[in-house]
């Protein structure tokens, strides 16, 4: 008996054809939830307006009437699309981390990024210190985006050093987080009572600060990272099968984990520098994804990047919904909202995914 007789010549690709077709299905279905938390995220406030004028305002702004218009595109637009960017940003990062370290438990903090932002952001509200005095007035998110890459780099140059390993580099990232944080707790200790009040609530992350160009700079810098990405989908997909595996498929593995561990540093700096720290999501959005089509990168990537945008947007959902009104940091609900789900995802699918 021959292995044709047993498996009916073009089963297998059919079988392909039905799982990608399916994994597609549930892409739509992350972006049509996207798109229904953004609605609601427009339409909820100390304000509420139907999701029909949402809508209408959005499409035929001419049409809408003085006030609408201003709360829509001026006040909440903003807002709505950065929690899209940045939770994007933040599980598209983890996602990445989790492949070249091979790591279920690494994020783009895991790394000491987080930590770095907000040492480089106390400098600012504690001391006054601008690491770029050229931009004074942009004084806290800058000097978070510079201390955040200089971790970065940091340990991006001691990776390049021969002999160093995946697990040297989650030490150095682990010892970066230590010493960013005890630098950060020495500042709030010698903080006035204002300064400290400013560097906690900084340190929650908040979406209230969103302005027009911080979402345009946050979505570029997405758009520049997804492509990059996509263009090494097989190699980073192989690289999950380990190293020697994907050695032997012809993988520069070396290249490949320095390479993405940059793209993985802007995509994490730049979102953090803007709303401080959330670090929950991109832990967590990268595993909803493998969960929901795999560790195939040309869906994986997609995946995570809707996954993390849907996270942030619903939280923020949430947060209106929660205390009409007021300002929650949305760092401490996302953790709040994201924890049960993600272990109700962990029980009801079982399947080793690591």
């Amino acid at each position: 008996m021959t292995l044709s007789n047993v498996i009916p010549q073009g089963t297998g690709r059919g079988l392909y054809r039905a799982l990608a077709f399916r994994r597609l299905l549930l892409l739509c279905g992350l972006l049509l939830l996207l798109l229904a938390t953004f609605s609601f995220d427009l339409a909820l406030g100390p304000a509420r307006y139907p999701v029909s004028n949402v809508v209408s305002a959005l499409l035929f702004p001419s049409s809408a009437d003085l006030q609408t218009r201003v709360v829509i595109w001026d006040i909440r637009l903003p807002i709505a699309l950065m929690a899209i960017s940045v939770g994007g940003c933040l599980s598209l990062a983890g996602a990445q981390m989790q492949t070249i370290l091979a790591n279920p438990l690494a994020s783009p903090f895991t790394l000491g990024i987080s930590a770095a932002a907000s040492f480089g952001a106390a400098l600012g509200l504690v001391a006054g210190v601008a690491i770029f005095p050229a931009a004074v007035q942009y004084m806290v998110p800058f000097n978070a985006f510079i201390m955040a890459m200089a971790a970065s780099l940091f340990i991006y140059g001691l990776s390049s050093v021969r002999g160093v390993t995946v697990q040297t580099i989650v030490l150095l990232g682990i010892a970066l987080v230590f010493t960013f944080n005890a630098l950060l707790s020495l500042l709030e200790y010698l903080a006035s009572e204002q300064a400290l009040a400013a560097v906690v609530f900084w340190t929650m992350g908040s979406l209230t600060k969103a302005t027009w160009s911080k979402v345009w700079i946050t979505f570029a810098v997405l758009i520049v990272c997804i492509p990059f990405f996509a263009r090494h989908s097989w190699a980073l997909t192989a690289l999950r099968l380990g190293d020697v595996k994907a050695a032997s498929f012809g993988v520069n593995i070396r290249s490949l984990r320095l390479k993405t561990l940059l793209g993985v540093s802007l995509l994490a700096a730049i979102p953090v520098s803007f709303v401080g720290t959330i670090g929950f999501v991109g832990l967590v959005g990268p595993h909803i994804a493998r969960m929901l089509v795999g560790e195939d990168q040309r869906f994986f990537l997609p995946a995570a990047v809707l996954c993390g945008a849907l996270m942030l947007s619903a939280t923020s959902v949430i947060c209106k919904i929660i205390l009409p009104g007021a300002i929650l940091p949305i760092g401490v609900i996302t953790a709040l909202v994201g924890v049960p789900f993600f272990f109700a995802l962990i029980f009801a699918d079982r399947k080793q995914v690591w």
